[in-house]
């Protein structure tokens, strides 16, 4: 037998060891053993954790009792004296041991050993398996460890920290050799090599940590770029420990301790999520998030759910992480490659391999420098990025950077300059991550990292910030106007658009203080645009726009911007052109920066409607509202003018008109109406017309459209069937024609967009659909996905009395796949009919509304009386707390 490594003990408490060689049954008693042995000491550990034991040591004592179990087993299993050696490879081969961690081992041995000994591996694997260690290996002699090395790099750096378990000294260096950089992958290519590999994992998960559910090992920030950083270490400088590159100047101790420091907080995360998950899982899933979260102690604090807090602290750990990777890998760049020659630029900076950095070894002299820094970054376009140690001494002032508060005029117009200046949102950015934002605006600070428990937000409070401006940056740019209908014509309207970009900055900015965060973050807003000098009709705007910076998004989606009443209301609030210009780019860019699912084609069209039509009441003179009947005439004439450009006469357009409800005429859009005649064109009386158009091109989004006599189920039937043709309905106007006809309008979107419905295919499975029989068209059945189940919303039911013999429902509650189908069979089985609905969801929250008025037994229509609306709600409610229909 191989003498084991020093200060290794090979004895496994608690374990018979038997000298021969043990039979099957044997083994399993071993196995059973050793099993019992491995779960009371990963209690312990467990009961460890919880009581904050040190996270280094936890893993490498759990790392030190699967060792002992490994070492006996191969004891047993391996005769005295082989020519074998064993070694722990990976994550093991560190000594860091989580939970649910692989064990990761390398049997080196020359082929003709291995061949002659493999029923003895084989029994040894299997042992190992048996007492419960998810156990992977490998078998290789000195030059197919070589050879495998060259052909995959992951192999190589498993083996770059192996250590022995079964093996003398000799065998340690014998491996060294064989993986060295004189055979595989000297320090250049190594280095390229693991930067490009790092690079394509972190654009797997969109180069950001910020993600919902992260990945808390291979995402951006995680430990595997920790685990990069080190490899990159022991290749180039032949260290793989930290605090060794400080005495290389590689690195500060003070990257050190903050690298180490947030390493320690991941690897705890890591632990708690092995603990909680009990399997090997990797992302921090909301199945997860909240069990972690009361596992480490976080309790909700005023309006900051404990998750919120747990996950706020991950990002900034992710945040530093990628902060000092990125310094550590230009250092390795520059140690393998050579410092060029610097290329002055001002008195201040000089570029040096394409970063910018400071000239003078005291930078910054004051605070001034620092905001000069960015004004310069600016004027040079592309750089490859800010100079390792300039970055490295930024980090160092911080501290002593002034807040915005206490800083003088000078460093205020210095700011203001930056906003109005070059690339003013990329310089925000970079100030941001750079931490200079939060130090200048401590309210930003606050909501750095901070995350919302919900599936509304998938970013944290100050990425979406950051995507809000991007996205205002995009409104100069004339490719603007393909996913924002009017933003590219309103922006040159902007009289100084540095005004919006603050706005931008301190819409969310008083997220998780509780209270109202518009409120809060327009009084934040005032005092920051007041202390920097900014005047007073200019501080007033930007006021009012955080105050004010959901209202045309809640008007649009949550009420009928048909009615002109709803117009003249809201134009009301915003009072006069520059506001609804500023508002209108300001909704634009929130919603798209909200998530990159929640803007689409119908939003875009919806925000543009009601941009145009406030434009117009405001042109008018909020004096003179429209009435009714006037609006009616204008929408009449405008439809009148489409249908005539077709070629159809006067007779023909008013024989179309008599058939066509007048409502339409008061909430419809001239040239949708037009569209809806058309269709009746040459339509028998009776007969069933479906037409279905792209709401913009290669979106997915559609509008539908159904003509046919009136009957029970009907609207239950037509939502059924949009439902199983995978579409969302985001709105639903459904009005009464002439001689018992309906005249029913659907916006709807793909449920997925990697598939779009065709329009033709729309129309055919729902003209087949209605007509046949309408009983036959039940919801489909669907599973609720899995991150909904977390987002439990307790279900709202409200009635209101509209005053024109409807009755108003308003419904709020988790959304699902399905619901609006499942909500319309509920309204179907009844007997109520739907005239109106529009269909809201933000996240996992869903929020609609539907006028609907109750048949009676001779057909009649009638608002809902108190048992009526108590029979539908108590149904509705049976649905939505149960399972889908």
């Amino acid at each position: 037998m191989k003498p084991a490594g020093p200060g290794r003990n090979v004895s496994l408490p608690g374990v018979t060891e038997d000298p021969d060689r043990a039979d099957a049954r044997q083994d399993a008693d071993w196995a059973a053993q050793a099993r019992g042995h491995l779960a009371r000491a990963d209690a312990g550990f467990a009961s460890r954790f919880d009581a904050d034991a040190e996270i280094d040591r936890l893993l490498a004592e759990r790392a030190a009792e699967v060792d002992a179990v490994v070492q006996a087993a191969w004891q047993r299993c391996i005769p005295p004296g082989v020519e074998l050696a064993l070694f722990a490879v990976g994550g093991y081969g560190r000594g860091e041991l989580y939970p649910q961690s692989d064990i990761d081992l390398l049997v080196l041995a020359e082929a003709d050993e291995s061949q002659a000994h493999a029923e003895d591996l084989a029994r040894l694997f299997a042992l190992l398996w048996d007492c419960g260690l998810p156990v992977g290996h490998a078998v290789r002699s000195l030059e197919q460890c070589t050879q495998a090395s060259i052909e995959d790099i992951t192999v190589l750096t498993a083996l770059l920290e192996a250590r022995p378990l079964m093996a003398n000294e000799h065998e340690r260096r014998e491996l060294q050799a064989a993986v060295s950089p004189r055979l595989v992958w000297p320090p250049q290519q190594f280095f390229e090599a693991k930067r490009l590999e790092l690079r394509e994992r972190h654009a797997r998960f969109d180069d950001t940590a910020d993600n919902l559910e992260p990945n808390l090992k291979e995402g951006p920030g995680g430990l595997r770029d920790v685990q990069t950083l080190n490899w990159m270490a022991l290749r180039i400088i032949g260290t793989g420990d930290m605090e060794s590159l400080v005495a290389f100047g590689q690195m500060g101790a003070d990257e050190v301790a903050t690298l180490e420091r947030e390493r320690r907080a991941l690897a705890r995360l890591r632990y708690g999520l092995h603990l909680v998950a009990g399997k090997r899982e990797e992302r921090l899933r909301f199945d997860y998030q909240k069990l972690l979260a009361t596992r480490l102690g976080f309790e909700d604090v005023g309006g900051t759910l404990a998750v919120e807090q747990m996950m706020q602290g991950f990002y900034r750990n992710a945040s530093l992480v990628l902060r000092i990777g990125e310094r550590l890998l230009q250092r390795f760049e520059e140690q393998l490659e050579g410092e060029a020659e610097p290329e002055p630029l001002d008195e201040l900076f000089e570029l040096r391999r394409g970063y910018l950095a400071a000239r003078d070894p005291d930078w910054p002299r004051d605070p001034g420098e620092v905001f000069a820094l960015f004004a310069t970054w600016a004027a040079r376009g592309e750089l490859s990025g800010l100079h390792s140690h300039t970055a490295r001494v930024l980090a160092e002032a911080l501290p002593s950077f002034p807040d915005f508060a206490s800083a003088g005029p000078e460093l205020h117009q210095r700011f203001l300059r930056l906003l109005r200046g070059e690339q003013p949102v990329r310089t925000l950015t970079r100030m941001a991550r750079l931490g200079v934002l939060g130090r200048w605006i401590p309210a930003f600070l606050k909501v750095s990292g901070r995350m919302q428990f919900d599936l509304f937000h998938v970013y944290t409070v100050d990425q979406h910030t950051l995507a809000v401006l991007k996205n205002i940056a995009s409104f100069a740019n004339p490719e603007s106007s393909e996913r924002f209908a009017l933003a590219h014509e309103v922006w040159p309207r902007l009289r100084k658009p540095e005004l919006l970009l603050l706005a931008g900055l301190f819409h969310d900015i008083a997220k998780g203080r509780g209270g109202n965060h518009s409120e809060l973050g327009a009084d934040d807003a005032r005092v920051f645009c007041s202390t920097v000098g900014l005047g007073e009709a200019d501080t007033a705007l930007v006021e009012w726009l955080v105050r004010k910076h959901l209202l045309m998004s809640i008007t649009a989606q949550k009420q009928d911007i048909a009615d002109p009443d709803v117009i003249h209301r809201f134009a009301t609030v915003v009072g006069d052109r520059e506001r609804l210009d500023h508002l209108y780019l300001l909704t634009c860019a929130d919603i798209a920066g909200t998530s990159p699912k929640l803007w689409n084609a119908w939003k875009n069209r919806l925000m543009a409607d009601l941009y145009t039509a406030t434009r117009l009441a405001l042109r008018r003179g909020l004096e003179n509202p429209v009435a009714v009947t006037e609006h009616i005439a204008e929408t009449r004439q405008a439809v009148e003018g489409l249908l005539a450009a077709q070629g159809m006469d006067e007779a023909t357009i008013a024989e179309l008109f008599a058939r066509m409800p007048e409502a339409g005429f008061q909430r419809g859009r001239p040239y949708q109406l037009a569209w809806q005649a058309g269709a009746l064109h040459r339509l028998e009386p009776g007969r069933t017309k479906v037409r279905v158009r792209p709401v913009a091109a290669d979106t997915g989004a559609l509008e539908v459209f159904v003509h046919s006599l009136d009957r029970d189920g009907l609207f239950a039937a037509i939502v059924a069937v949009l439902d199983r043709c995978g579409l969302e309905i985001q709105q639903a106007r459904v009005l009464d024609g002439p001689n018992g006809t309906i005249f029913d309008t659907f916006e709807v979107i793909p449920g997925d967009s990697r598939r779009p419905p065709v329009a033709a295919d729309v129309a055919e499975r729902l003209s087949l659909a209605l007509d046949g029989p309408l009983d036959d068209i039940r919801p489909a059945r669907r599973t609720q996905p899995r991150h909904l189940r977390h987002f439990r919303i307790a279900p709202k039911i409200g009635f209101d009395d509209v005053g024109d013999g409807r009755t108003t429902l308003s419904l709020v509650c988790t959304d699902r796949p399905g619901l609006l189908a499942d909500v319309a069979q509920i309204l179907r089985q009844q007997h109520m009919r739907v005239h109106d609905a529009r269909i809201a969801t933000f996240g996992a929250r869903a929020e609609d509304v539907f006028q609907i008025t109750a048949t009676d037994a001779h057909g009649h229509s009638q608002p809902l009386d108190a048992d009526r609306q108590q029979a539908l709600s108590t149904a509705l409610l049976a649905c939505l707390e149960g399972e889908p229909l």
